[in-house]
This record gives structure tokens, sequence and C-alpha cells, in this order.
């Protein structure tokens, strides 16, 4: 039978968790709240993707390097995958609506190829390595396809996908936290497992009934 120093230390344990519980659940929250909400929005348009009309728009440019910055292009391909010289790439993202500088070109004998992937479209330049022509071409895809792309962190860089990292720890949190109050909550909310239980059964039936 409990003693009420018993009872008075089992409350003093779910106050104490009650309390750091909820400190975490709203901090990881706050955190989520931004991403979570575009991640949401997201997750409907890419599920939509066939649906939600996309109209691309491409932009072409030609031209010729200097010849001084021709001259820097090695004469032969020292390897099949390298950066464009310093220079060159600077010159290029000067001409160019386009970042050159951190890209690996494809060396072959008769020019260089330097893709340009960017979330919500594509983009690419081709050097001529005789005489220093370049062409240039970039697809933009708009908006929707920029953010479903931040979605899947598709050509975003380092530091989106540590930010993506971030931010599933952050949801690994609250929703950590949130199974643990739901726990200390059970008791005077008789309906908590049956929703968990139905959260949980739904995708499963789901997977196993419709997928295929």
């Amino acid at each position: 039978m409990d003693t009420p120093s018993d009872r008075f230390a089992g409350q003093q344990r779910r106050s104490f968790w009650l309390k750091h519980l909820h400190q975490w659940h709203w901090i990881s929250s706050a955190i989520c709240l931004v991403a979570m909400i575009a991640f949401s929005v997201t997750g409907i348009t890419l599920n939509h993707a066939a649906q939600i009309e996309a109209r691309p728009q491409v932009t072409t440019r030609e031209g010729q390097l200097p010849g001084p910055l021709l001259a820097l292009l090695p004469p032969a391909p020292s390897a099949a995958r390298a950066p464009l010289p310093g220079a060159v790439a600077d010159w290029l993202s000067g001409q160019l609506p386009a970042s050159v500088d951190v890209q690996v070109g494809e060396w072959t004998d008769d020019e260089v190829y330097v893709a340009l992937p960017r979330p919500g479209g594509d983009a690419w330049v081709s050097i001529d390595r005789v005489d220093g022509a370049y062409s240039f071409e970039k697809t933009d895809r708009g908006w929707v396809s920029y953010f479903n792309d931040l979605h899947k962190g598709r050509s975003t860089g380092e530091a989106w996908k540590w930010f993506i990292d971030v931010f599933a720890v952050a949801c690994l949190v609250f929703c950590v936290t949130g199974l643990f109050l739901l726990q200390l909550h059970a008791r005077n909310r008789p309906v908590t497992w049956p929703m968990v239980a139905l959260g949980v059964a739904i995708p499963v039936v789901l997977a196993i009934v419709f997928i295929h």
C-alpha cells in the first residue's frame, strides 16, 4: 500500500518528467515549426507532381573565351574529371547566370563539359578546347520544383544537407517527447492509445493492401 510519502515522491517524479518533457517538446517544436510546414506542403506537391503543370524557362548563351584564358586550358586532359582553372571558372561565373567555380568538369580531347545542377532546374556549359567557343544552357522549372528539390535535398549543397539532418533530429526529439507525454497523460485520456494504434495501423494496412 502506498504511503503518503510514496505518493508525494511519485508526484515529484511525474512533475520532474512533465517539466523537462514539455520543455524539450516545445523547444523542438519551435525549431521544427516552419521547416515542418514547408516539408509538409512540398510533400503534397511532390505527391501530385504529375498534376502540377510546369513551364520550364530555358536560357541559352554562347560566347568565346579570351585568348589568355583559352591558353590556361591544358592541351590534353590530365584526368577525365577535373575542375576548370580558377581564372577560367571566375570569368565564366561573371559572364553567365550560374556559378562555375565550384563544379567539376568532364574533360575530353575536344571539349570540357561542366554540369551545373541546381534546385528547381539544371544548367550546363560546354567549352570547345580548340577555339574557346562556349555554349551555356539553363533550365528553370519554377518555384514549385525549387521547393520540391529542397525537400529531396537535390543539388542543394552541404549546408542544406546539414540543415536537413538537424531538422530530422529535432523532429525525432519532438516525436519522442510527445510519445512520453502521451504516456504520462494517458491515464486521464482513455482514447490516447487507441488513437496511437490507429496511427500505426492505417499506414501498415495501406502498405500491405494497396502497395504492390
